[in-house]
């Protein structure tokens, strides 16, 4: 059975506290704006998976209920960064398995200021090194501990810094590289109204400010951010029965990977980030739908910090591994190349909320594909690709058609 996209919703990104409101408030206004541009109420709603990882059990049903009390099941998700996406598989498993017609996937994130560290919560919340045995993640950071040590800098910030050494050092991969995909995407926010940052900037620029974990300077790091983003999937009866045909996405293929040995092996940074489980769902989504990269045109992916954009390229066949940095460099990563990557600007310059962020890039990817994206429409966007990733782990890859 197929599933659509009928619907999507995004709250502004902001910087934690930079408004007075509270994870339901966020949540109803990106599930409202979801379920009016789908054209039906939260009465015809049978499932809402809600994804977060900063707030307590339950909340999923605080948030939801700001939508209605019509007593449908309401599952609370948490899969680290990946949770949007994770949120949104779970609605197209429920489409797509005949148990439901119209589910409403949600993701949130109310967050503090500064940066994660290496605790329970998203890619981890606690303080450094201390929380380091209680992590959900201690492995990936014991798998950097014994080849690079462990610093006084966000953990998180050091496990994709020393990948970026790593990928410096065995294929040369330049700095000016890096920071070229940080220009891209603060460069592609500036049509973003929604973007937590709307700056642009030059890779001089970026290279200059203050450096958070070498070789990432401050730029080429994803911000905490407050925000809510929210999608609703339908079957393809939903779809007819509607009148919705002229608005509804499919979603081709979805493919979940989780960590393998691969992950932990090799004793690289590269593979505990996050390389080996990204490749093993891009190929999954390529053998479900009967595509390949050669037929995306847009592609909203992790780019949590610079090195990870690349990375990611390489995981999704975009490229050779080795040859990323030299790919964004050449410019085939954005308006007028072979794919845009990031017009929404990315998590780097869009925002992070967590809970949210797999399902603001399927928001993106809808509007891009329905020609609705106004200043940063991708010209004649047919398929669109997002890539979603959460360490400890989880990578959801998506294809999407349009209408």
């Amino acid at each position: 059975m197929k599933s659509y996209i009928v619907g999507v919703g995004m709250t502004s990104f902001e910087k934690p506290e930079a408004r007075d409101w509270q994870y339901w408030d966020m949540a109803r206004e990106a599930g409202t704006q979801a379920l009016a541009d789908a054209g039906v109420t939260y009465a015809d709603v049978e499932q809402v998976p809600v994804g977060y990882c900063f707030q307590p059990s339950t909340a999923g049903q605080r948030a939801a209920y700001s939508l209605g009390l019509t007593g449908v099941p309401v599952y609370n998700v948490n899969n680290n960064c990946a949770t949007g996406a994770t949120a949104l598989s779970m609605a197209r498993q429920f489409v797509e398995g005949g148990l439901s017609d119209c589910v409403l996937a949600l993701g949130f994130e109310k967050m503090r200021k500064g940066p994660l560290g290496a605790g329970s919560g998203g890619d981890g919340a606690g303080g450094g090194a201390a929380d380091f045995a209680t992590s959900p993640v201690a492995r990936h950071y014991g798998v950097m501990a014994a080849r690079h040590g462990f610093e006084k800098s966000p953990p998180t910030a050091q496990l994709f810094g020393n990948a970026a050494r790593e990928h410096m050092e065995r294929y040369g991969t330049t700095p000016t590289q890096l920071a070229a995909v940080a220009a891209k995407n603060h460069r592609h926010s500036a049509h973003n109204p929604r973007a937590q940052f709307q700056d642009v900037y030059t890779v001089e620029e970026i290279l200059d400010t203050r450096t958070v974990h070498r070789p990432l300077t401050k730029l080429q790091c994803s911000p905490t951010s407050d925000g809510a983003a929210a999608a609703v999937v339908v079957s393809e009866r939903f779809v007819a029965r509607h009148g919705l045909r002229g608005r509804a996405v499919e979603i081709a293929a979805q493919t979940m990977a989780t960590d393998t040995e691969e992950t932990f092996d090799s004793g690289s940074c590269i593979d505990v980030v996050g390389a080996p489980v990204s490749r093993a769902a891009a190929r999954g989504a390529y053998e479900r739908s009967g595509l390949g990269i050669e037929d995306v045109d847009v592609i909203e992916l992790h780019d949590c910090f610079s090195i990870n954009e690349l990375l990611t390229y390489e995981a999704l066949g975009m490229c050779a591994a080795g040859e990323s940095g030299k790919l964004v460099e050449d410019g085939a990563t954005t308006y007028g190349g072979r794919w845009v990557v990031n017009p929404s600007g990315g998590l780097i310059s869009k925002g992070h909320p967590l809970g949210a962020t797999g399902l603001a890039q399927a928001a993106e990817l809808v509007w891009q594909l329905r020609g609705e994206a106004a200043d940063r429409q991708v010209t004649g966007a047919r398929v669109g690709l997002a890539h979603n990733i959460g360490l400890g782990g989880a990578a959801v890859v998506t294809l999407l058609l349009a209408p």
